[in-house]
């Protein structure tokens, strides 16, 4: 500046000026608030392996690790994905580092009823999730844990199917015994896949030519693999203050929050 040249001042800001800069500087601050490094076990299945891709798209999740039993989807590749290589599903000592350093973990690992005997369900539906939830809380009890459960998962662990009750009881053990302090269940009824989607379930296949009349007639059983995703990621990156989540309680996230927009 020269004494020819007239002084330059800062425009003054204006009442809207300000109102959007606040705006600006809390949509960041929510933004960072909301960086998160998540862990999804059972990344093979149909569900999980959609919760992997909807991760990678989140912008709000900044790394996600898979732990598998064996390769991931070759088709899921991203800078934001380590897939981590383990065999013992009761013992996760290997693991305890990355449970530190994650914010929250996705359970969809599971089997059907239908495909083995009911020790080795009751195995892989309960033991090897108490099992997981416990090593976590060890090292991390403030990780948020969203177990993937179903419709008919008994809480009272009566129901004549085995699904119902090892479900239940799964659902009972992990507020009771796990040590975590944030749990989410979530219920999903009748899962409508995409085209792309690897291991689909059973009921998928044989109800294929049907699923169109669910739509029509009871609307409320059902979601999409991409909605129900998204639904599990809101819960990942927000919480609730409810804790367990009905087909229709997820229909609502999804609509409320316009996750499919």
């Amino acid at each position: 500046w020269t004494k020819d040249e007239p002084l330059k001042t800062k425009e003054p800001w204006t009442q809207e000026k300000r109102h959007v800069h606040a705006q600006s500087e809390m949509t960041k601050f929510v933004d960072d608030m909301l960086i998160m490094k998540i862990i999804i076990f059972g990344a093979n299945g149909a569900v999980g392996s959609e919760c992997v891709r909807q991760s990678i798209e989140d912008t709000n999740i900044e790394h996600v690790t898979t732990i598998t039993r064996r390769p991931l989807d070759k088709n899921i590749i991203s800078d934001k994905h380590t897939n981590v290589s383990h065999t013992d599903f009761l013992d996760y000592t290997p693991l305890l580092n990355l449970f530190e350093n994650h914010q929250a973990c996705i359970w969809a690992l599971g089997t059907s009823q239908n495909t083995v005997n009911e020790t080795e369900y009751i195995k892989i539906t309960h033991d090897y999730t108490l099992a997981a939830a416990k090593s976590i809380a060890n090292v991390n009890p403030a990780m948020r844990f969203i177990f993937i459960s179903g419709m008919g998962a008994d809480p009272m662990e009566q129901s004549r199917f085995l699904f119902g009750r090892i479900k239940g009881k799964t659902e009972n053990d992990l507020v009771k015994e796990s040590g975590l302090k944030e749990i989410y269940t979530v219920r999903p009824a009748v899962i409508i896949f995409t085209e792309q989607t690897p291991n689909k379930p059973w009921y998928e296949r044989a109800l294929a030519p049907t699923l169109h009349v669910f739509k029509v007639i009871k609307p409320a059983w059902v979601i999409t693999s991409i909605g129900l995703s998204r639904a599990i990621l809101y819960l990942v990156k927000n919480g609730h203050h409810a804790t367990l989540f009905e087909n229709q309680d997820l229909r609502n996230i999804i609509s409320e929050n316009h996750l499919l927009e």
